[in-house]
């Protein structure tokens, strides 16, 4: 059987926004489709295929357990229904009774954003109550501390480009307000490429995104603190089946966890080296004037940007790019004040190239 665009009448798609959900994240090694392959194969006791990749990746990462879950939202939503419930099968069973009234989750209000989907959602869908703590320009260990009460059952940290980034605590400062009060503080690093640094720095459950970073199939990981992990685990008999992975993606991504622990991702310094001619290229095309720029977050991750001029505006040339095949997706979250990003971790020499020759013909 053959696959291809033209079978289910698709555009092909150049990926230069970043490892995005509505593109379909990344592309995966055939290291990590040969794991799949094995795992659509073959037939396992799913219980203990999820326990013993789980012992697998917490050895290889240093932590006390971890759980393949679908996606790291479903990684936010059951970690919150495992906190609410502490390993209760009843809770498992009903995970909204009013019998448990112990719900608030605290996330620093600058936090609470929209990255496809509100982190609310995400909370309340686990059975949480979003407490927000600070503003929107700020969030102090105080403002945190002033709102835990009787009923707080866990601080959530997101770590994320698209949260404010000035004046907010550090993890580090919220896992010292979290042990304070001896809660759990779960941080979402979804797309964050450092698999040790956030247990270190205090969170008792990690959440990362599988096809991100990691470059694996759709999948989420939790790691952390083995009773809290297993309390994900029981998830499985409640709001976690709707959530659940199949075997194949679970086998797959525990290879991608493997090859990425062993091999990293590509380096700040090499992103650089291969824009430095697209960026000459760019600056070439009337009304454009492009330049090398970090990650907002302050990732090692460098993108292209682009200051558009002349009789279009930015969101125009975004329409145009995207409207043709093959499609070109950009970052357009600069868009209001007239610049283009262009995130190259899945763009080669020949896609750049052929970049530089749609915006030359956009741009006429």
């Amino acid at each position: 059987m053959t696959i291809s665009y033209e079978k289910f009448n698709l555009k092909e798609v150049i990926n230069a926004s970043g490892r995005m959900t509505i593109l379909g994240v990344s592309k995966v090694s055939e290291n990590v489709l040969a794991a799949q392959k094995f795992g659509g194969e073959h037939f396992f006791e799913m219980s203990e295929l999820s326990i013993h990749t789980g012992a697998y990746l917490a050895k290889l990462l240093g932590v006390e357990d971890a759980q393949v879950v679908s996606s790291a939202s479903a990684g936010i939503a059951q970690c919150v229904a495992a906190l609410i419930g502490e390993g209760s099968v009843y809770h498992a069973y009903h995970p909204y009774t009013d019998k448990v009234t112990k719900r608030e989750i605290i996330l620093p209000k600058g936090h609470n954003v929209d990255y496809g989907t509100p982190v609310e959602v995400m909370v309340e869908q686990g059975g949480g109550q979003v407490v927000e703590a600070g503003y929107a320009n700020m969030c102090s260990p105080e403002h945190i501390d002033m709102m835990i009460t009787d009923q707080t059952a866990a601080i959530l940290y997101i770590k994320s480009h698209h949260t404010v980034q000035k004046s907010m605590l550090s993890v580090e400062e919220a896992a010292t307000i979290a042990q304070k009060h001896k809660l759990p503080l779960i941080v979402d690093a979804a797309a964050e490429e450092d698999l040790f640094k956030y247990i270190k720095a205090g969170a008792d459950l990690v959440i990362y995104s599988g096809a991100k970073a990691i470059e694996g199939p759709s999948a989420g990981l939790v790691i952390g603190k083995k009773d809290y992990i297993e309390w994900i685990r029981l998830q499985g008999k409640g709001i976690g089946r709707a959530m659940k992975i199949g075997k194949d993606n679970i086998l797959g991504f525990t290879q991608a966890v493997e090859d990425y622990v062993k091999n990293g991702s590509e380096s700040g310094e090499s992103m650089q080296a291969r824009l430095s001619p697209f960026i000459e290229g760019l600056n070439q095309i009337t009304n454009i004037e492009a330049k090398s720029v970090q990650d907002g977050a302050g990732r090692d991750i460098y993108r292209a940007s682009i200051k558009v001029s002349g009789t279009k505006s930015a969101k125009e040339v975004i329409q145009e790019l995207s409207a043709e095949s093959p499609a070109i997706y950009t970052r357009e979250y600069q868009a209001n004040n007239g610049i283009i990003e262009f995130d190259i971790r899945s763009v080669n020499e020949e896609e750049m190239n052929k970049i530089v020759t749609r915006l030359t013909e956009i741009m006429k």
